[in-house]
């Protein structure tokens, strides 16, 4: 599943297309909204909450709406001058918006796609926790900090995975994450000794990956990864051969690396 950067990435891309731009038409292709036309509603800027992709606009009759749309696990927005060849099935589309500028945006195999208005997308994100890419005043750390020290004997991938506690982390930044810090995500919670230094390390492996363009926690383009992605090969440190386990409910289970000798736990 995309991760908060990979997310952002996606909103510039659709502001760098459609910001400030009027609809010539929307084709919104999922049951509940297959009747809505917003031909003539002016599109502001994609925010994002953590996963969670925001598109603001403003109806011709002065109405102000979002579209709500998340990526899970297989969806995409592409940008394309109208008429271009789509690189996936026609099939696979579930919205598309076109400008008067003969541009078109499509989301492919989109997970979440709803119209709410915009003074209510509280009700649609506001149970999320702190976007680590966003604002991030001490009310938010604070508030961060509660989230995350809440269930100490929960492991601490696990409380990492949770979008309710922080909003943004998934599997790779939850193994990097780890392993900068020294500890072995299926660890207890409780034993992070500095949830505060944790948190604002996290928060500039995302940002340093927006200025990359892609994630790069060694500072090495070629090896970019410390763990992840990386099960039986050597730590880069150490040289131990990394491990990989799943976190969470059978149904729901992510999966992590770590270095056994880096980030020793009594866990595994």
């Amino acid at each position: 599943m995309p991760e908060g950067d990979a997310v952002r990435r996606t909103a510039d891309r659709l502001d760098r297309a459609l910001a400030g731009q009027t609809l010539q038409s929307s084709d919104f292709r999922v049951p509940q909204l297959a009747t809505t036309d917003l031909a003539g509603a002016r599109i502001g800027r994609t925010a994002t909450h953590g996963k969670h992709l925001l598109t603001r606009l403003a109806t011709a009759g002065g109405t102000r709406l979002t579209l709500h749309t998340h990526l899970k696990m297989e969806g995409s927005w592409q940008v394309a001058r109208t008429g271009s060849r789509w690189p996936k099935p026609a099939s696979d589309a579930r919205v598309v918006l076109r400008t008067a500028h003969e541009v078109e945006a499509v989301g492919f195999l989109l997970g979440i796609v709803e119209l709410v208005a915009t003074a209510e997308e509280a009700h649609i994100i506001g149970h999320l926790g702190p976007d680590l890419l966003g604002a991030w005043t001490p009310e938010h750390q604070a508030t961060a900090i509660r989230r995350l020290t809440a269930v100490p004997e929960r492991a601490l991938g696990e409380t990492l995975l949770d979008q309710t506690v922080v909003a943004g982390l998934g599997t790779i930044w939850v193994s990097e994450s780890c392993f900068l810090h020294g500890i072995s995500p299926v660890a207890p919670t409780g034993e992070l000794d500095d949830p505060a230094r944790f948190l604002a390390r996290a928060r500039q492996m995302l940002q340093a990956s927006l200025q990359h363009g892609k994630p790069i926690t060694t500072g090495d383009r070629r090896e970019p990864m410390w763990v992840y992605g990386r099960t039986r090969q050597p730590c880069r440190r150490c040289g131990t051969p990394l491990v990989a386990g799943a976190l969470g409910a059978p149904s729901r289970q992510r999966t992590t690396y770590w270095c056994p000798t880096c980030q020793p736990s009594d866990q595994v």
